[in-house]
C-alpha cells in the first residue's frame, strides 16, 4: 500500500490484476449486469489508488477492503434503480423462482458446504479447485504440486467421500449421484 501510496503504478497494475476478477465477478452477481459489473470494480479500484495515502497498517487486506467498497457501490446502484427506474411494468406475471424455492437452494448449498467441510483437507482441496474454482484437472493438479493422474484419482476419492458426507447428512441416498 505504501507503493501504491507513492503512486507505483507497478505495484498497482499487480493489485488490479490480483483482484479485478473477484471485484466483478462479485459486482455481476449483485447487480446481474456485465457493464456495470465492471463500472463497479474500475471505481473500487480507483478508489484504492484515490485513498491508498489514507491506509493504516492493521486494517483488513486490499482484497478484503476492495471487496467491500465493490459491494458498497453495488448497494448504492440497486437503491437508485429501486427509485429512479422508467422501465415499463411487466405486462405478466414474474417466472422467477420464488422465495421458498431460493431459502430450499440456500438451504442446500449451506448442507453442501458443511459436508464439504468434513472431508479431509486434500479431498476437500480437489473438490474445490475443480468445482468451486471451475479449474481444469491440470491447472488443479499444479496447484496442488501433484501429476495428473493423481490428482484425478485423488478427485475420484473426494467425489465418493463428498457422496458419503451428502448421504450421512441426508441429501441423497447413499447410491445417488452426487
Amino acid at each position: 500500500m505504501a507503493r501504491i501510496a507513492a503512486r507505483d503504478a507497478l505495484a498497482f497494475s499487480r493489485v488490479v490484476e490480483a483482484q479485478a476478477g473477484m471485484l466483478h465477478r462479485v459486482a455481476y452477481r449483485m447487480i446481474g449486469d456485465a457493464a456495470e459489473a465492471e463500472d463497479v470494480a474500475q471505481e473500487a479500484l480507483l478508489r484504492l489508488w484515490a485513498t491508498a495515502d489514507r491506509w493504516r497498517a492493521g486494517q483488513a487486506g486490499i482484497a478484503a477492503w476492495l471487496t467491500r467498497v465493490a459491494v458498497n457501490l453495488c448497494l448504492d446502484r440497486l437503491r437508485r434503480r429501486r427509485f429512479a427506474s422508467d422501465a415499463e411494468l411487466p405486462e405478466r406475471a414474474d417466472d422467477a423462482p420464488g422465495a421458498d424455492q431460493g431459502i430450499a437452494a440456500a438451504q442446500l448449498r449451506a448442507a453442501a458446504l458443511a459436508a464439504l467441510g468434513d472431508l479431509s483437507e486434500r479431498h476437500r482441496a480437489a473438490i474445490v479447485l475443480t468445482y468451486y474454482e471451475e479449474l481444469p484437472n491440470a491447472e488443479a493438479a499444479e496447484v496442488l504440486d501433484m501429476k495428473l493422474k493423481a490428482f484425478e484419482s485423488l478427485l475420484l476419492r473426494a467425489r465418493g467421500a463428498m457422496r458419503g458426507c451428502l448421504a450421512a447428512r441426508g441429501l441423497i441416498g447413499l447410491g445417488d449421484a452426487a
